[in-house]
């Protein structure tokens, strides 16, 4: 969702490959030196998925660099049990972290609806930070009067995951470019997943679900659910019924393999090869690497997405006024969300940098694991050309009672029309 320019070119190969010269400096963050953050302290970390700091070794680097200091980080896997909790917590004040996570899909609540429960990181100096962050994803965290509650960590720029191995047994091509090509329009990759229906083996499926589907073509909308001013448009959105009708003809088709996304047995499936393609954000890649693992080295690779480009997520580190370690909290999330941690987590997760700096540094970034494909330029590409998205107090509400209903259609042939009452229900309750 980033409208940076990669004015550079820097020559870094990340990832497993090698990298050449020196990272950049820490743009002033605090917490770049050795200097003790205050005497013994556990700054405590609630999380969603993975964010992969504690896979890139940050939580020891930073322990290393501040004597006296332990960072514990806890996670829930799935978004909504996230948020749900947090809530609860957030309304009762107490079982707070001192960082929490916040979703691009939630921000505009915190900005708009729980300015009292999170701290105005400007008492911190945050505000010496903004221009180290891409414009959007500053503009999102701040409040109506100028508060800074939440420091960007990643956008998510779109592409496509395939497996080369399912392709090659069903006889269709695995080159990227080939592919890019074959699936330059979303009807254009419906028709390559029902020849690949006819000529897979076994029970493989094109796709995962129609939800994700839905997911990432919304993801290249500027406005889906609100519109700028703030009102509710996603009835009547001809962008999301675009995303409503090809998800409901991909199931129609039986592209799917019916698998609810974060659920067990759609993390069995990246092993069990269970699907041949699936929308990918760039936050997804370590997901994939998690789930496949060593076994699934060389066997992905990835590819420009259907009709353009699109962002689908991205997060935020934020510290709650419940924290009991303010300062220390806010130290830790300007350090993690500098430059220089960004290209680190890129290289061993794939989350795309919001941080400008970070993002001319991660140009030619290439994945083994991927096939040697260039992510660097894929996402970057993408991270270039994606549109600034209106965010709403309710987007992932919404988005969740979208993908549940298509859900009904795929898993339990409910009809469309039913489904899209459901989903129109389940909004109408949801906001109350």
């Amino acid at each position: 969702m980033t409208t940076a320019r990669a004015a550079k070119r820097a020559v870094f190969r990340l990832g497993g490959v090698v990298l050449a010269g020196t990272l950049l400096a820490a743009c002033g963050s605090p917490g770049s030196s050795s200097e003790k953050a205050g005497g013994e302290v556990t700054i405590t970390v609630d999380l969603f998925g993975s964010f992969g700091y504690k896979e890139a070794g940050l939580y020891a680097e930073y322990e290393k660099l501040h004597p006296g200091v332990t960072i514990k980080q806890t996670a829930t896997q799935d978004e909504a049990d996230y948020w749900k909790s947090l809530q609860t917590r957030l309304a009762g004040g107490g079982g707070l972290a001192d960082v929490q996570g916040i979703e691009v899909g939630r921000i505009a609540s915190v900005t708009q609806q729980q300015t009292d429960r999170f701290e105005d990181l400007r008492k911190y100096g945050a505000d010496k930070l903004k221009g180290a962050f891409a414009e959007a994803k500053w503009a999102a965290a701040t409040g109506k009067n100028g508060e800074v509650l939440g420091l960007g960590t990643d956008v998510g720029p779109e592409a496509m995951c395939y497996r080369t191995d399912l392709f090659k047994q069903a006889g269709l091509p695995t080159d990227r470019t080939e592919l890019a090509k074959r699936w330059a329009t979303w009807d254009g990759y419906l028709e390559l997943g029902k020849l690949y229906k006819t000529k897979a083996r076994g029970k493989s499926a094109w796709l995962d679900s129609v939800g994700s589907l839905y997911s990432i073509m919304i993801g290249q909308e500027e406005e889906r659910y609100y519109d700028a001013s703030g009102k509710l448009i996603w009835e009547t959105n001809p962008a999301l019924n675009r995303a409503w009708d090809a998800s409901v003809k991909a199931s129609d088709a039986g592209l799917s393999a019916k698998l609810d996304q974060w659920s067990p047995q759609w993390n069995q499936a990246f092993t069990a090869g269970s699907f041949a393609t699936i929308p990918c954000p760039a936050w997804m890649l370590g997901y994939i690497k998690g789930q496949a693992g060593e076994s699934g080295k060389g066997k992905w690779d990835i590819a420009k997405l259907p009709d353009g480009v699109g962002n689908w997520g991205g997060s935020y580190l934020s510290v709650p006024k419940a924290a009991k370690h303010k300062k220390e909290a806010y130290e830790l999330i300007a350090w993690l969300t500098a430059p220089e941690q960004q290209v680190k987590v890129f290289a061993k997760q794939g989350n795309f940098p919001s941080a400008t700096g970070a993002i001319a540094e991660i140009a030619r970034t290439t994945d083994p694991y991927f096939s040697g494909a260039p992510i660097g330029q894929i996402f970057g590409q993408a991270a270039e050309s994606a549109p600034v998205q209106v965010l709403g107090v309710h987007d992932q509400n919404i988005a969740q009672q979208i993908t549940n209903a298509l859900s009904e259609v795929e898993r339990k042939g409910l009809a469309p029309e039913k489904a899209w009452e459901n989903a129109k229900k389940g909004v109408a309750n949801t906001l109350g």
